[in-house]
């Protein structure tokens, strides 16, 4: 399947439940392997904040992202929308620091997001495809999370809040062409919640419009007419089922259909669409964002052990012309042949192993062997290209390898092999430092691999 991305610019506005700071969001498409990211355009600078699991820095009440100085919060709707529209590639462009909960659902997220119109790029999408069962369990809460091999995407999800009123309840999302049926249930609380909100000051955007509120005991029922003045709403009451009559159930699991809502928005974290089935007993945002972080780890670690999946029917991202552009490396010590990706952190090259290379000739002429000092010098070079990529001249600059650990070589690589090199980044770029992991592939199987650590310094 090919990557997703909208085709027109589409924007909508509202307040913050929070924060209650009225914001635009404007949604506009984005290049293959961007990911989704946010955009703080009323920020100097505008600066972008990755959808990663790994800028989450508070999950209480909501889930919220932080990417230097950048904030933006509850994300968890807006990014549940753009999973359940099959989208890899958005910009959210923000011009405040709170996403709008608009009626307390993905509805109208989902509702504009189709009006965009959702575009194939060329480039195919990659998975992370659930191999095995992966279980996280918090003690604290009982809140169990599990994902298990599946041949397409789904969200199980069951809630017990041990509540007269809201009983136990499942909801389940069989195929993510089904989101419609999830994306317009609406978030909810318990009235001792929300009167805990008002008293922190934490809901100012809220209007008993885009709230289920639930009452749990009888002696909650007097509160009501002190909750009706505070919004300035008349004629509150509870109904039969112990809800308050502000808003009318869209569905009688309403609540776990939104916790599972919450659930695809928090996953989306991740990075990369999941190709399983996840399994959700109680969840809420600071668990999902525990499991998103494991399942995270996880995936990095399988992306190690497997060879970069590439089509070589497509033209590289650089060929060696353009490499030269970058490297100041000539005939005959350009090893390197093709970049086939670049990333923020990784970097995927390719060496085609021909038998008229030159050392060939010397090194075990009779059954010839590509030295093992060269496929490192041949990853070097890759390496070279991802540090020069950050600068705005690289033809300026060289690079030089101050280090090299744990160089391993697991299988020979000989004449008519395709050696394929994925490097990514063990720490981000500073100072000009570079410290990057390197492995090479042979037929989906490790050939070389090691840590190298690079600077770049400009020609004198």
């Amino acid at each position: 399947m090919k990557q997703k991305t909208i085709k027109n610019i589409v924007s909508i506005s509202g307040t913050g439940i929070h924060t209650g700071v009225f914001t635009t969001i404007r949604l506009l498409p984005a290049i293959e392997d961007s990911g989704i990211y946010f955009v703080r355009k009323d920020l100097d600078n505008k600066p972008k904040i990755k959808a990663d699991v790994n800028n989450v820095y508070s999950t209480e009440r909501c889930t919220k992202l932080k990417e230097g100085n950048a904030e933006i919060s509850t994300v968890e709707h807006i990014l549940s929308a753009i999973v359940g529209a099959d989208i890899d590639n958005i910009i959210i462009e923000a011009d405040n620091i709170e996403v709008p909960i608009l009626d307390g659902s993905a509805k109208y997220y989902s509702k504009i997001i189709h009006e965009a119109e959702i575009i194939e790029l060329k480039k195919d999408r990659e998975y992370f495809e659930i191999k095995r069962k992966i279980s996280f369990k918090d003690e604290d809460t009982g809140a169990i999370l599990t994902a298990i091999p599946s041949n397409k995407y789904q969200v199980e999800v069951e809630i017990d809040y041990n509540s007269r009123t809201l009983k136990r309840q499942k909801a389940e999302l069989k195929s993510i062409e089904k989101y419609n049926n999830i994306s317009d249930a609406r978030t909810f609380c318990f009235m001792n919640e929300l009167e805990e909100l008002l008293e922190r000051n934490l809901i100012k955007g809220g209007d008993l419009n885009n709230a289920i509120v639930i009452i749990d005991n009888h002696k909650e029922i007097k509160k009501v007419d002190k909750l009706a003045h505070f919004f300035n709403k008349k004629d509150i009451q509870i109904n039969k089922d112990g809800i308050l009559n502000n808003i009318k159930l869209r569905y009688k699991n309403e609540p776990a259909r939104h916790k599972l809502l919450d659930v695809i928005g928090d996953l989306a974290l991740l990075g990369k669409p999941i190709k399983g089935k996840i399994e959700a007993f109680k969840p809420g945002h600071k668990n999902n964002i525990k499991f998103t972080n494991k399942l995270k780890i996880l995936m990095n670690e399988d992306m190690k052990k497997n060879a970069p999946n590439i089509n070589f029917k497509l033209a590289p991202l650089y060929n060696k012309e353009k490499i030269k552009s970058i490297l100041p490396h000539r005939y005959p010590f350009l090893f390197i042949d093709e970049i086939r990706e670049i990333g923020d952190d990784y970097i995927i090259g390719v060496k085609y192993v021909k038998e008229d290379e030159e050392y060939f000739q010397g090194h075990f002429p009779n059954e010839p062997v590509m030295p093992g000092v060269l496929q490192l010098e041949t990853m070097a070079q890759a390496g070279g290209v991802l540090i020069l990529s950050t600068v705005e001249d690289p033809q300026n600059y060289l690079t030089f390898f101050m280090k090299i650990d744990n160089a391993k070589f697991k299988q020979k690589v000989t004449p008519g092999d395709t050696l394929v090199f994925r490097l990514e980044l063990i720490s981000p770029i500073r100072r000009g430092l570079c410290h990057m992991h390197g492995k090479g592939f042979v037929n989906n199987k490790i050939v070389v691999e090691a840590d190298l650590l690079a600077q770049i310094a400009k020609k004198e």
